[in-house]
Order: structure tokens, then C-alpha cells, then sequence
């Protein structure tokens, strides 16, 4: 080889090296944030006589708030947390990923991954495009009605989502 080629050859491995060491920079669900949407979630729920619990995780699908409100059961609190982590893993309502189980046979293995739940009540947490997070609700009679106190809670805390 001779002392160019191999000059070439180290400039091209430094400069994918350098490439690959970048820092990479994220936006998350701050505390404040996610106490505020889920304490809006439950507050919605309680507004139509439903105890349930909410819950938020951050984008790497960790918890960072969880509210049970009195009277809410106890299967509540893991519906939530895996609501919430579907939504975030999936980036999709995880009323829309269960319609995906029925229209696509495909898509029916996602229940066999270790804390999926393909139940509604589980909604992205965006900040413009970019999802920073997930809101889970467990409780109500209906996925729908799950979902429609997530998406309050959302509603209560959208000035800090910004």
C-alpha cells in the first residue's frame, strides 16, 4: 500500500468515526408536563363518574407521572402504563394500532411483545411533529372513552408542549 492509499484510508476512517460520535439531541416530557396531563385525564374521567388512572411516560417510554383516582381499580395502573407505552413505542393512538390487529393479519403479532397493549386510551404526547412522550387511561367502560380523557389531559397541558 502505498502512503497515499493509506493516508485515504485513515482520513476515511476518522471522518466516519467523527460522523458517528455526534451528539444526538432529543426534546422530552418535562415533570411538569406530564403531572399536568394526567392529572387533566383523571379530572376529565371524574367529571363523568368514572375512576380511572392515567398515566405518562417520556419518549423512551418511562414513567414520569401516574395518578389513580379513588375507587379506581387495581388492573388500572398496568392498563395505563401499557397503554401509554404502546402509543409511544408504536408513535400512534393505540386505538388505531388495535384497528390495524382487525384489518391487517399481519399486525395481529404486536400483541405477543412484551408490554404492548392494543386497547384505546393511549395517545402520543407531541410537541409539533415531534412525539416526546405518551398518555395512558385505564378505567372507563370503553377504550373510547379512555382516549377521550387522555386527549382532555393533553388539551389541559398543551401550553407546555411547546
Amino acid at each position: 500500500m502505498t502512503l497515499r492509499t493509506t493516508l485515504a484510508a485513515a482520513a476515511l476512517l476518522i471522518s466516519t468515526g467523527a460522523a458517528q460520535a455526534q451528539v444526538l439531541q432529543e426534546r422530552n416530557i418535562s415533570l411538569t408536563a406530564a403531572q399536568a396531563i394526567a392529572l387533566g385525564a383523571v379530572e376529565a374521567c371524574a367529571a363523568r363518574n368514572m375512576n380511572v388512572t392515567a398515566t405518562v411516560v417520556d419518549r423512551a417510554g418511562i414513567v414520569r407521572a401516574s395518578l389513580r383516582a379513588d375507587r379506581a381499580g387495581p388492573h388500572t395502573v398496568e392498563s395505563s402504563v401499557r397503554k401509554a407505552f404502546t402509543s409511544v413505542s408504536m408513535r400512534s393512538p393505540t386505538s388505531t394500532l388495535q384497528q390495524a390487529t382487525i384489518d391487517n393479519p399481519g399486525a395481529r403479532n404486536l400483541v405477543d411483545l412484551p408490554g404492548v397493549l392494543l386497547l384505546g386510551g393511549g395517545v402520543p404526547v407531541r410537541a409539533g411533529d415531534e412525539v416526546i412522550g405518551a398518555v395512558g387511561v385505564g378505567g372507563a367502560p370503553s377504550g373510547q372513552i379512555d382516549e377521550e380523557c387522555a386527549n382532555a389531559g393533553l388539551q389541559r397541558a398543551q401550553d407546555r408542549l411547546r
